[in-house]
């Protein structure tokens, strides 16, 4: 009987766990992400007009899900602006942003919310609604704009051509959960 209860205890904590682990999988899908790019230069063009153009510096897609806040925005912006990923005299990634007076270039991209775990076409139930994301997107460019970094960006909804010239390269992909 005793072991028959710990049997119990110990099936409890693993479905416990597993649940634990799953909640944890789905809030990770939840959370602002970014997908940082070194880049030589980079710009974003809304049909035949360039609407974002930078030198030396970041290529930032930003996606937005639903339950993002300001506090997501504000994590992504100081990891974005402190980021040691360009080369100093002895070609080490040792140098943020601000040491090498480097722009941003920041595009809106709700994409990086497509999930195609089920089937072939991608799901976009995860992203932030349009207004929201688009609160957000701004309030992340203000931050980096603050820190005294350019910041271009692309045109929020509108269908963008981006081209860049990867440095390294060197790409990163972050998010406000620190998934990865």
């Amino acid at each position: 009987m005793l072991r028959l209860l710990l049997g119990l205890g110990a099936l409890q904590k693993a479905v416990s766990s597993e649940a634990a682990s799953k909640t944890l999988q789905a809030t990770s899908l939840q959370k602002m992400r970014a997908v940082i790019q070194r880049v030589s230069r980079a710009h974003v063009s809304v049909g035949e007009e360039v609407v974002g153009k930078i030198g030396p510096g970041l290529l930032v897609l930003l996606g937005v899900a639903k339950a993002d806040t300001q506090a997501d925005a504000d994590y992504l912006a100081n990891k974005i602006l402190g980021l040691r990923i360009f080369e100093d005299q002895d070609g080490k990634m040792n140098l943020s942003l601000a040491k090498t007076h480097g722009a941003v270039l920041a595009v809106s991209q709700f994409t990086l919310y497509g999930d195609v775990r089920k089937g072939r076409r991608p799901s976009f139930d995860q992203a932030a609604p349009p207004q929201m994301a688009n609160e957000l997107y701004e309030y992340l460019v203000r931050k980096i704009r603050e820190a005294g970094i350019t910041c271009e960006t692309g045109r929020f909804q509108a269908m963008m051509q981006v081209e860049l010239v990867n440095d390294g390269p060197v790409t990163i992909l972050l998010d406000s959960n620190r998934t990865f």
